[in-house]
């Protein structure tokens, strides 16, 4: 497959910096997703883990219970969205990887 080892050590190489690179850019995945009547807005990473909570003032007309689902479905929609974005740079270097 690789007729020196001068090309071999360049193969490895630039697998070894496509790899950094994608943990950089899955690093780098930030979503926000405000819900639907704009009182709660939420931050994840390409986890999923929550980095930023923002409430309107709406917030206080809204039931315990209703807040709870509020929060609840659009920390899952953002972190919806940051696992599509994850799986799409995992699918674009396994193709990658394939060549």
């Amino acid at each position: 497959m690789y007729e020196t080892m001068d090309e071999l050590e360049d193969a490895v190489r630039r697998r070894l910096y496509r790899m950094r690179d994608l943990g950089d850019d899955m690093a780098a995945i930030r979503v926000r997703e405000t819900s639907p009547d704009g009182v709660v807005t939420v931050e994840v990473d390409g986890n999923g883990k929550l980095l930023d909570l923002e409430f309107s003032e709406a917030i206080s007309r809204l039931a315990p219970s209703d807040f709870e689902k509020t929060l609840v479905d659009t920390a899952m929609a953002a972190a919806r969205q940051a696992f599509a974005q994850r799986g799409e740079l995992i699918e674009a270097f396994n193709e990658e990887m394939r060549r």
